[in-house]
C-alpha cells in the first residue's frame, strides 16, 4: 500500500485490490444483491431489519418511545442484519433498501406493505404515522426538521470521516484525522451552543431531532464511540453533556440502544426483539449502566 506522501491517483480508478480496514470485506463499488435470501416476517405490524449501530439505534429508540406512550400499533419485530457477514446484500434486504444500508423497515399495518429506508426517513414516517415526537406548529416543526436533517448531513463526517480514520483505517493518516477531528469538534460546538439556549434541540420538547442526534453525538460525548472522548475533549461541551445524560436516562432510550446490538457486554445485547418481555431478564439498573 502506498504511503500518504507518495500516492498519485490514476487517471481512471479501478477496483483491483481490497481497500483494507475493518470493513474491507463488505465494501464494493456496485449495488444490488450478491445472493438470494428472503427476510423473516414476524407477527407485528412493523418489521425492522437492522443492527445496533447509531443509525439503527435511532429507530429502535423511537419505537420504544412510542410504545411507552401507549401506541400499540408501534409493536415491532427487530431482526438482526449482520453487515459484517453481508446480510445487507441479500435479495430480500435489497428489495427493501436498494442502498443496502441498515436500518430498513416494512410497515404491514395497511392493505399493502410500505417500505421505508434511510434512518431519517423512518423517523419522520413513524412520527407522522403516530402523531408523536414531531411538533405540529410551523415554527417548532421547522426547527425539529432542521436539526433532524442537520444530523443526516453531519454524521457522515463523524462516522465515515473521523471515526473511520481514527479507529478503523489500516493506517493512521495525520491529515485525515486532523481534518475530521476539526469538523467533529465544530459540530459538537454547534450542538453545545444550541443546547445552551434550549433544553432540547427543537426547543423545550423532546423530539425525533434528539432521537436522531443522541446515538451519534450523545454517544460520542459519553465516550461510547471510537474510544475518542479524551482525544476530542468531549468533557468541554457541558451543554451536550447535560443533554446526553437527560436523554440517556430515559428507559425507552436504554431499551432501544441495546436492540440488534452485537458489541460490548453480552448482557447489553438483545440480538432480536419481538416482544416487550424480551427485556425482562434485564433490570432497569442494568439497562441504565450499559455502555
Amino acid at each position: 500500500m502506498s504511503s500518504a506522501s507518495d500516492y498519485v491517483p490514476p487517471k481512471t480508478w479501478s477496483w483491483n485490490k481490497a481497500s483494507g480496514g475493518r470493513f474491507a470485506n463488505i465494501n464494493r463499488p456496485i449495488a444490488g444483491p450478491t445472493h438470494e435470501k428472503e427476510l423473516p416476517v414476524g407477527r407485528h405490524p412493523i418489521q425492522l431489519y437492522s443492527l445496533g449501530t447509531p443509525n439503527g439505534q435511532k429507530v429502535t429508540i423511537l419505537l420504544e418511545e412510542l410504545l411507552a406512550l401507549g401506541h400499540a400499533g408501534a409493536e415491532y419485530d427487530a431482526w438482526l442484519i449482520k453487515i459484517g457477514e453481508g446480510d445487507q446484500f441479500g435479495s430480500g434486504f435489497v428489495a427493501i433498501n436498494p442502498n443496502s444500508k441498515i436500518p430498513a423497515l416494512v410497515d404491514r399495518s395497511g392493505p399493502a406493505p410500505i417500505r421505508v429506508f434511510e434512518s431519517g426517513a423512518i423517523l419522520l414516517y413513524l412520527a407522522e404515522k403516530f402523531g408523536a415526537f414531531l411538533p405540529k406548529d410551523g415554527a417548532a416543526r421547522a426547527e425539529c426538521l432542521s436539526w433532524l436533517f442537520w444530523q443526516m448531513g453531519s454524521a457522515p463526517y463523524l462516522g465515515g470521516g473521523f471515526g473511520h480514520f481514527y479507529a478503523y483505517a489500516p493506517t493512521k493518516i495525520e491529515y485525515a484525522i486532523d481534518r475530521f477531528a476539526m469538523e467533529t469538534k465544530r459540530q459538537l460546538d454547534v450542538l453545545d451552543r444550541r443546547l445552551a439556549e434550549t433544553s432540547y434541540l427543537a426547543g423545550d420538547t423532546y423530539t425525533i431531532a434528539d432521537i436522531a442526534v443522541w446515538p451519534w453525538y450523545g454517544g460520542l460525548a459519553k465516550g461510547l464511540l471510537y474510544g475518542a472522548g479524551e482525544f476530542l475533549s468531549v468533557q468541554d461541551y457541558k451543554n451536550v453533556q447535560r443533554w446526553a445524560d437527560v436523554i440517556g436516562n430515559r428507559l425507552a432510550v436504554r431499551r432501544g440502544r441495546i436492540v440488534n446490538r452485537l458489541q460490548g457486554d453480552p448482557k447489553s445485547q438483545l440480538h432480536e426483539r419481538h416482544d416487550a418481555s424480551d427485556f425482562e431478564f434485564r433490570t432497569q439498573d442494568k439497562l441504565a449502566t450499559q455502555s
